[in-house]
């Protein structure tokens, strides 16, 4: 049993639902080593799960998470960083690994390590009293796993003065570099985040996780939408889609996940 990460699947439709994957650390959520190989075991739950549809990644209504456990990281020692370095880099990134469409709705304070794990979602929802950064440099040390998604995502310029600098952002500034998807008040984000991932409760499963794939390739991602493109002929639901399209029209099809 997880000590700190919750993982609950939400009523959905009669196969399909979504879930919940929390963090729950409190007072701050603050991670370490333990959090991330928790948050990671849930999100290979999470994709091994043909029963979730989408996935909500949320700490509680104060705080998402403020970042990394520094006692923890004072007292590792350079060989003890190197050995565990890759385990905790793969962690990080888990969410983007997920087929399921993934986000992550933030309360109060994402940072350090917390930002680095939201940004492998796919879509990000913040309240407005959100702040935002990476403050490790500020430690001695850098992001393990968010410097490249955070380049991709907002720029290399932009994205080298919030990590040289550790400054935080707020939601206004966020939502305008793009690091953020939706702002809405702090006692909507939940909620918020529930209803763009219940969008894809009885949604094309396969086609999702397709897309999800071509997009996480990468510089590799023509290639591997050839493959995941041909792929799809195979499915159930390229076949159901296909035909009620032209039978129905767009949004006639009842999806089967296969």
């Amino acid at each position: 049993m997880a000590e700190f990460v919750t993982l609950d699947l939400l009523e959905g439709d009669a196969e399909r639902g979504v879930a919940v994957l929390r963090i729950a650390r409190p007072p701050m959520n603050l991670f370490n080593v333990q959090v991330l190989r928790e948050v990671a075991a849930a999100a290979a739950a999470v994709a091994a799960d043909s029963a979730i549809a989408a996935i909500v990644v949320y700490g509680d209504e104060r705080v998402f998470s403020a970042g990394d456990d520094l006692a923890e990281l004072a007292a590792m020692s350079q060989g003890q960083a190197e050995a565990m370095a890759a385990d905790v880099q793969d962690a990080l990134g888990c969410l983007g690994r997920i087929p399921q469409p993934t986000v992550a709705a933030i309360s109060g304070y994402a940072l350090g390590s917390g930002l680095e794990l939201a940004l492998g979602a796919d879509r990000r929802i913040i309240g407005d009293n959100v702040k935002l950064g990476f403050p490790q440099i500020n430690s001695g040390l850098i992001p393990l796993a968010g410097i490249r998604r955070l380049a991709l995502l907002i720029g290399p310029g932009a994205a080298k003065d919030l990590v040289y600098t550790g400054r935080f952002v707020e939601h206004e500034e966020a939502a305008a570099l793009g690091l953020v998807d939706e702002v809405v008040p702090p006692d909507d984000v939940y909620a918020a985040a529930l209803r763009w991932a219940r969008r894809f409760v009885g949604g094309p499963a396969r086609a999702l996780a397709a897309a999800k794939a071509v997009f996480e390739a990468g510089p590799h991602g023509l290639d591997r939408a050839r493959t995941e493109w041909a792929d799809l002929f195979g499915t159930e639901d390229r076949r159901i889609g296909t035909e009620s399209y032209l039978a129905d029209g767009p949004g006639s099809a009842s999806f089967v996940g296969r």
